[in-house]
Formats: structure tokens, sequence, C-alpha cells
């Protein structure tokens, strides 16, 4: 008997947490990154789901209900003035956001221009990282020459103006918005470029790396494997800091007249339109460049907090 209470306890085995592990527990830690990944993904939700089951088409014409006002349960009549009676019939239609100069519904405008200027965001900073971390790890981990005449190539690029740059290549591919992705992230790779030229750079004669070389992996191989995976982390910070500078860019182009044309649109659109209207009709500049100037902060603030989560000096 004696034996049996007198065993110790089998030791408890201790688990540990994994990088990844931790650096979501504290990115879910972060209550401005959660609330930002909370409204972003429902500004995603109603930009995608809207323009599919909204009474109203983003490009049908009330020629009865130009310019008409949001209803007053908004609150906003100080805001907006009251203009209903000038607007009788848009009474109890469904305009949330009022209408524009040309009687189009506003919420719905907004909606897909969210779309229009989301996926211009995704696309664009997908192509700049895929060109972007390519083009850097290869210079990077092969170095010498090859480093030098790459990087000499992205300096040169660097010269030239950012934005005469895209708006040459908007001009020569036309003003298609699917063309647009390519001009914006064929612009945006070159700074993924130099971060993961400098991530590889500090990794590139490690222990694990000269055993790679040693054993016969051949340079793409190293690179696949070993490169890529540990520059993941600084790539997903700048990512989510790329898809708002994409956006404002688009939205520049547009406000220029050189992004997304009639009857499309984007926040960019929908907010040089608004700016003419600005003193007389405020709703149509207010409402998309609130949901604009939202998504903005949604991204920097969810970039904040994925650098400070994988942050190795703060664990």
């Amino acid at each position: 008997m004696a034996s049996i209470t007198g065993a110790a306890a089998p030791p408890r085995e201790i688990q540990g947490r994994s990088l990844w592990q931790d650096a979501r527990r504290r990115l879910f830690a972060n209550k401005a990154a959660v609330t930002s990944m909370v409204i972003l993904a429902i500004v995603a939700f109603l930009s995608v789901v809207m323009p599919f089951v909204w009474p109203h088409q983003f490009d049908q014409v009330y020629i009865d209900r130009i310019s008409c006002p949001p209803p007053d349960y908004l609150g906003m009549t100080a805001i907006f003035g009251s203009q209903a009676d000038a607007c009788p019939s848009a009474v109890g239609q469904g305009h949330i956001f009022g209408t524009d100069a040309n009687g189009r519904d506003l919420f719905i405008r907004v909606m897909h221009g969210g779309r229009v200027s989301l996926s211009i965001g995704v696309t664009a900073t997908f192509v700049a990282l895929l060109i972007g971390v390519l083009y850097g790890a290869t210079a990077g981990f092969l170095g010498g020459r090859i480093d030098n005449y790459m990087m000499r190539f992205v300096d040169v690029l660097y010269a030239l103006p950012y934005i005469f740059f895209v708006i040459i290549l908007v001009v020569v591919f036309g003003r298609n918005y699917i063309l647009m992705f390519i001009a914006i992230g064929a612009v945006e790779w070159l700074t993924m470029a130099r971060i993961v030229r400098g991530q590889t750079l500090s990794i590139r004669r490690r222990e694990f790396i000269e055993a790679a070389e040693a054993a016969g992996v051949s340079n793409w191989g190293i690179i696949r494997r070993h490169i890529l995976p540990n520059v993941v982390g600084p790539v997903i910070v700048y990512v989510t800091l790329t898809v708002p500078a994409v956006i404002l860019a688009e939205s520049f182009l547009s406000f220029l007249g050189l992004g997304v044309q009639e009857p499309a649109t984007s926040w960019g659109v929908l907010i040089s339109d608004g700016k003419d209207q600005m003193e007389s009709y405020p709703w149509m500049l207010i409402f998309p460049a609130a949901f604009m100037v939202v998504t903005l902060f949604c991204f920097n603030f969810i970039g904040d907090g994925l650098r400070d989560a994988l942050d190795p000096k703060d664990r």
C-alpha cells in the first residue's frame, strides 16, 4: 500500500508554442488590430454581397431622384440640409445614402466602388509581392556582381517619378482597370524587393544555409525552402501597408480621370465626383470618403499589430 501511495506522479509534459502560435496570440491580444480586422471584413463582405442583393443597380439612373439627400433617420439633416421637398419621389425608395448628380443610388455605388478599390489593392499587391519577393531573394542570395546589377536596376526605376510611370503604363495599356492592377503592381514591387534583399543578406551566411549548400541543394531550392520562409514575417507586415498605398494610388489616378471609367466606379471616382458637389450636396463626398478613410486606417492598424506580433524583440 505504501508503495502505491508513495509512487511519484509521472512528470507533466510541457508543450511549447511555435513562433506562429505566439505571434497569433499576440496579434489577437491587440484590440486595435482585431477591431480593424472585423471592420475590414464587414466592409469587404458588404462590397462583395450588396451589389447582388440591393434593389438598385450601381448604373441605374432615376431621372426624378437627382441629388436627393439621405433620409432624415440618419440624423444628419443638420449637415446635409433638408432637401427632401426637392425629391418627394425618393422618400421611401431605399436610398439610404441619397443619390448622386445623375440620380443613381449612392449606397450601391459606394459598395461597388469598394469592391473595385479593394480588388485593385489586393491584386496589385499580389503582383508586387510575387515580383518583389523573388527578385529581392535572388539578388540577396546570389550577391556579388549579380546583386549589384539587379539593385542598380531597382535604383534606376526608383529615380523615375512613381505616378508618372504608372500614368505612362495606363496610357499605353489603356484605362481598363484590370490592366491597372498590373500597372500599379509593376511599380509597387521595388520597395518589397529591397526589404526581402536586406532580410536575405542577414541570413544567407547562417549555419543552416551553409549546411544546405554542403548537402548539394540547388540555389533555387535554398531560396524556396530556406530563404523565403524566413523572410515571410516582414513581408506580411509590408503587404498590409502596401494594400492601402495601392488603393490611394488608384484613387489618385481615378481622381485625375485616368483610372476606372463610367459607368463603373471606385472610391477615387466617387470622391472626385463628390468634391465638385461638396458645398451643395456634401453627402456625395462624405460617404465614399468615410469608407475609404476607415479602410485605410484598418489596414494600417492591422499592419502595426502584425509588426508588433512578429517582432522578436518583444517576445
